[in-house]
């Protein structure tokens, strides 16, 4: 079943400019949520405006998704996910390597890939978690903008194995949560049997664990407009599902 997860966006000038239509996000990670297989499930989810990865999800089913929703991509490598097979799909966009921002659907996006060695016999590196944050950070202290983060491991003690190890968070992202207090952040790679809960609010951060699939949608924070109102704006908007110009 894909789970559902409503999110206050503080820039209401985002939605006065789309007719007060919410954005529609579907964040994926780990594994195929084989609800989406079915043509009926994606219908019933209705119109996505921005797909977003969070590792360690086939190349093949990234595409699937994507191509199902008619949505652009935006992703990050896990543990298991080799840069190398990635570089060469013809199938999968590029993924987030570095720590520069991207924009879609009119939203900032941060991507933390797995800073590590990857593959059967993956390591961690929590001086390469370091490396990413402060470059990330010295982009973004100054800034006010509302952002996203998508990373595969979540910050240490927020969402991820309490006793583990192999699936325990980074602190440098903990650190870097705290510095820029992002309005989301989703990420996977902890299994949802091991964790307390797949959502956690930490400061003015939603954190959000989305393996298999997760339909997040950002709403204004002047209210949610009526659904009839919603409805006229899609119909004069084209089609639903279509990638919005940035």
């Amino acid at each position: 079943m894909t789970r559902r997860l409503e999110v206050v966006w503080p820039d209401p000038a985002l939605f006065r400019a789309r007719g007060g239509r919410s954005i529609r996000i579907l964040a994926v990670s780990d594994s195929f949520d084989p609800a989406l297989a079915e043509e009926r499930n994606r219908r019933e989810l209705g119109p996505i405006d921005l797909i977003l990865g969070c590792g360690d999800l086939d190349c093949d089913d990234l595409a699937f998704v994507t191509d199902g929703f008619a949505a652009p991509l935006l992703h990050v490598l896990g543990n298991h996910d080799s840069a190398e097979r990635r570089a060469v799909s013809t199938v999968c966009p590029s993924p987030m390597l570095g720590t520069g921002v991207r924009r879609a659907a009119g939203v900032a996006v941060a991507g933390l890939s797995w800073p590590g060695r990857p593959g059967r016999r993956a390591v961690r590196s929590d001086l390469g978690s370091w490396q990413q944050v402060l470059s990330l950070a010295l982009r973004r202290l100054r800034s006010s903008e509302p952002l996203i983060i998508i990373s595969h491991v979540p910050p240490l003690g927020l969402g991820d194995e309490p006793n583990g190890t192999y699936h325990r968070g980074f602190r440098a992202y903990l650190w870097l949560l705290e510095r820029l207090q992002p309005c989301l952040w989703l990420h996977g790679h902890t299994p949802l049997a091991s964790a307390l809960d797949w959502r956690i609010t930490s400061g003015d951060t939603v954190l959000a664990n989305v393996a298999g699939a997760v339909l997040v949608e950002l709403i204004s924070p002047e209210g949610r407009f009526p659904a009839a109102v919603q409805g006229q704006s899609e119909a004069s908007t084209g089609t639903a599902g279509s990638a919005l110009p940035e």
